[in-house]
């Protein structure tokens, strides 16, 4: 293998069996080369003190299992977006297009839209621009004060005319009176055009300033859209059949009908086009974190993520063409064989513990569901209705209605926080503290679904009260009592570095798979919407 940029597994990898079919990219279980090659590429930038600040502030890298046209057997690795300021690394494959290029058309043109930034900021500095808004401001303050004085004083003489006419007056005097009325109304007619005059001309002279400034913003704004466009034109990307297409024919069919700032920058795409460049067989990927947790998002360091939707999946729908690639892990899920356990039921209301694995409503991939289990069970009944939701990996106590009425009273008793949850999980990592209150706003990661993410002006507040059951062996068994019911809320809570840090053990999303996810719901307790009966519904968690 001549190729720099292929790499040399350092440890025997004799009798671990190839990959059958290539990776699927967004629901994935490294396979063990993968793995391999990742912990080499992690071994090696541990070693770059030079990179170890840019490194620690976090940063996603990708390898690539590959097959050159010899069938000896290696891997490439990628960064996602640039590494010390450059996008070209050595080891690392190149970008698809190298838009830092000094000579290139994107720094040439880039440039000119510095040039005008800075003649825009120029204008908005100009001692005279900056004098002529300030008299704008003084001159609209002072007028609406004289206009106010006037209106007073006129409203006052009008008191004291009507005063007089009220003692009795002679006609001339009436006369006299009208003559002083109106000669106040034309002076404030003539103060309000004097003061609306001054106004214009000053307006008049800062509009010579703010136009000047908009039509350059105007420049900006159309050369930038035009390099946005002629940038991603240059991401021509390859497919396994042979096949290119740029970033706009990818992104046409799409929802958002434009690429996203950032498309084709990512490791995985910059991974596949250069094995098609240089013919090579891509077998596997492996996407992972290095550093810090983002503020918002939730990244830990080494764990293995799936691609990002909104960016990557339209991209790699074109790249991964020509590929044998595994199905989607989530379509082939089989819950037909798991029992539905009802663990209460009476003629207004059922709760069911639900299973791990089986979801609580049809999804667009699985049909199974509690609610179509539910829906065979009672086919005249007016329900069954899904009050709350689970998430497909947790277990546990499910209430379900049998008539809509019934339904719509547990929903405002679920809003109104009158119906009390309780959840059992073990979590990776030992909590230091016996009880508390985690508060971190969610909202939904739209760039990256079905990922949530902590965020302090868009989250919805999210309210978590937990206990500590027991600590063994590095693991933390505690009780979580959810006030606010978010998406994801309990998940995100317990591994976000300012919730408390330790994710539940199997959580795929925010920390690490395992056999399962160790969150199951323990228990219900409300007051019965019929019998009004205090109703306290208990199932233990199996693990």
């Amino acid at each position: 293998m001549s190729d720099p940029n292929i790499h040399r597994f350092t440890s025997p990898i004799e009798g671990i069996p190839l990959p059958s079919a290539f990776t699927y990219p967004f629901h994935y279980t490294p396979h063990p080369l993968v793995q391999m090659a990742a912990h080499e590429v992690q071994v090696y930038l541990r070693t770059r003190s030079d990179w170890e600040e840019e490194l620690n502030k976090g940063k996603m890298f990708g390898v690539l299992l590959i097959q050159d046209k010899e069938g000896n057997v290696g891997y490439l690795t990628a960064f996602s977006g640039n590494l010390a300021q450059n996008n070209r690394q050595n080891g690392f494959v190149p970008p698809v297009y190298d838009l830092l290029r000094p000579d290139g058309f994107f720094k040439l043109e880039e440039s000119e839209i510095s040039d005008i930034n800075r003649r825009i900021e120029a204008l908005e500095k100009e001692e005279t621009y900056l004098h002529l808004q300030h008299a704008c401001q003084i001159n609209m303050q002072t007028s609406q004060e004289a206009l106010a004085k006037a209106k007073d004083e006129m409203k006052r003489a009008k008191l004291l005319r009507e005063e007089k006419r009220g003692k009795g007056i002679s006609p001339e005097e009436e006369a006299q009176l009208i003559k002083e009325s109106q000669f106040q109304k034309a002076e404030y007619k003539r103060l309000e055009k004097r003061l609306k005059l001054q106004g214009e001309e000053l307006k008049a002279s800062l509009s010579v300033f703010e136009n000047q400034i908009q039509i350059l913003k105007h420049e900006r704004k159309t050369r930038s859209a035009a390099l946005q466009q002629k940038l991603f034109e240059q991401f021509r990307m390859l497919n396994a059949q042979g096949e290119e297409k740029d970033l706009c024919q990818i992104f046409h069919e799409t929802p958002q009908g434009t690429p996203p700032a950032g498309a084709g920058e990512c490791a995985l795409p910059k991974l596949l086009q250069y094995a098609y460049q240089h013919n090579f067989h891509p077998l596997a990927m492996g996407e992972f974190w290095i550093g810090e947790s983002p503020k918002e998002e939730i990244r830990h360091e080494g764990h293995f993520y799936p691609s990002c939707k909104n960016k990557c999946e339209p991209i790699l729908k074109h790249m991964l063409i020509g590929l044998q690639v595994e199905p989607n892990p989530l379509a082939g899920r089989e819950t037909k064989k798991k029992e539905l356990e009802i663990v209460y039921e009476d003629e207004w209301l059922i709760v069911v513990n639900k299973p791990e694995g089986m979801l609580s409503t049809p999804g667009k991939l699985i049909t199974d569901s509690v609610y179509t289990r539910l829906h065979t069970l009672y086919p005249t009944a007016t329900g069954p209705l899904i009050v709350h939701r689970l998430d497909m990996a947790t277990s546990g106590l499910l209430l379900v209605a049998k008539t809509k009425e019934i339904h719509y009273a547990l929903q405002k008793m679920f809003a109104s926080r009158r119906i009390q949850k309780r959840y059992t999980a073990w979590l990776n990592g030992i909590v230091t503290t016996d009880e508390g209150i985690i508060n971190l706003p969610i909202c939904p990661d739209y760039d990256n679904r079905p990922y949530q993410m902590v965020h302090s002006e868009y989250g919805k507040p999210a309210i978590t009260r937990y206990k500590v059951l027991g600590r063994k062996e590095g693991k933390t068994r505690i009780a979580f009592y959810p006030l606010t019911g978010r998406t994801h809320q309990l998940r995100v809570h317990a591994a976000h570095p300012d919730g408390l840090n330790c994710p539940i053990i199997g959580d795929e999303l925010y920390g690490k798979k395992a056999d399962r996810l160790y969150l199951h719901a323990a228990g219900l307790s409300f007051i019965h919407p019929v019998t009004h009966q205090p109703l306290v519904i208990r199932k233990e968690a199996g693990f």
